[in-house]
């Protein structure tokens, strides 16, 4: 009985530590959202990230996310990079096309029942005629 007292106590904040790790990254919260709800999910911020841009546009988060001043990763709340700024335009005209021009009542980002998407007119590519522009 001693033995079994003993692994518990020294098991039991393993586990409560780890739950408490899940659950936080679970509901994880994002900062500098002005497009994107407040409240996403972790899932549903990553299906975006993943199915509009990195196929839509055929670009990596670098490509609108600054680097982290340290020089680590990236800095995803940073508006450093013009690009963000550039796409949060876009997505703000792809919820309103779909909304005022194609009768989508309530469009929301990473549905795929939007008429119009990133991929509509990028194809997978970040500029939507091939070109950069200059």
């Amino acid at each position: 009985m001693k033995k079994f007292l003993t692994i518990v106590s020294l098991a039991l904040p393993v586990f409560l530590t780890a739950a408490a790790t899940i659950r936080s990254s679970d509901s994880a919260k994002y900062t500098n959202l002005k497009v994107l709800p407040k409240n996403i999910s972790s899932r549903d911020l990553q299906s975006i990230m993943a199915d509009d841009f990195e196929d839509g546009l055929g670009v990596s988060c670098g490509f609108c996310h600054a680097n982290a001043p340290d020089g680590h990763g990236l800095d995803f709340a940073s508006d450093a990079k013009p690009e963000k700024a550039i796409t949060r335009t876009m997505m703000r005209m792809t919820l309103d096309l779909n909304k005022r021009w194609l009768q989508n009542k309530h469009p929301r980002l990473g549905d795929p029942a939007l008429v119009v998407q990133c991929s509509t007119c990028h194809k997978g590519q970040a500029f939507p005629d091939g070109a950069e522009p200059q």
